[in-house]
């Protein structure tokens, strides 16, 4: 049976098109792989032209709701989602929150805390087996940031890896997807703020007590130690905002 759509407006046609699609995805009266009606249906059942029904289409293809498909049994399907595009949406969008000032040093703080601190007690109760793969990369990008050639941008893509295993290490998928905002985009901007102010051997320290009671599954010495590592990071991003004002002024 047709999925039945409200005719809308001539204005903003195309964004209340999209907005009508998207809901019926949403909600479920368009299903995932589900063939979307032909450009020329939906201009019809709209009562627009069929230019403004492909810019609504564009529009669903851009938040990844749907995917175009060539040849006789081609046209607009209903995606599955892509966690890792959804993901990256949201690191991009609170990069730019950053960039703009409506995600300050508090915020950043605390919500690497609070959720990291999770992802630590989550990974102090799994099992040996469950843990290997995280924590051999957690292993190997400690001793890669110990290496004394490595530069400043090296180092700081490796204490991301670091973090993003840490996460990994939780086992949680919904956590691992709200992580990902933090350690793909506030770590890395936080990152290049602090790095002329911070010191590696400090980095180090913190990262080698992390590693050492996730593998000995010490959820309270874990948390104390990123509980420091967060506490050290604001310290060096005010101590660099200083910098910046000094040189400013």
């Amino acid at each position: 049976m047709p999925v039945e759509f409200e005719s809308v407006v001539t204005v903003s046609a195309a964004k209340q098109i999209a907005d009508s699609l998207r809901a019926a995805i949403m909600d479920g009266r368009l299903k995932v792989d589900e063939r979307l009606p032909t450009e020329e249906e939906l201009a019809q059942r709209f009562k627009v032209s069929r230019p403004t029904v492909r810019e609504a289409l564009k529009r669903l293809a851009a938040q990844h709701l749907i995917r175009s498909r060539r040849g006789p049994t081609g046209g607009n399907f209903v995606a599955s989602p892509a966690p890792e595009d959804a993901a990256r949406s949201l690191a991009n969008a609170t990069t730019l929150m950053v960039a703009v000032g409506d995600i300050g040093l508090d915020d950043m703080a605390t919500a690497r805390l609070e959720l990291e601190g999770v992802c630590c007690r989550l990974a102090a109760a799994r099992g040996d087996a469950e843990l290997a793969a995280p924590l051999a990369t957690m292993r190997e990008e400690l001793a890669r940031q110990g290496e004394a050639a490595l530069t400043d941008e090296e180092f700081c893509a490796s204490d991301v890896r670091f973090h993003r295993a840490l996460v990994d290490a939780a086992g949680n998928a919904l956590l691992s997807y709200l992580m990902h905002a933090v350690v793909e985009a506030l770590q890395p901007v936080s990152n290049m703020i602090i790095y002329r102010v911070r010191e590696r051997e400090a980095i180090l320290g913190f990262h080698a007590r992390l590693l050492q009671s996730l593998e000995t599954r010490n959820a309270e010495a874990a948390t104390a130690a990123l509980g420091d590592l967060v506490d050290y990071t604001r310290d060096r991003y005010r101590e660099a905002l200083e910098k910046r004002a000094e040189r400013a002024g």
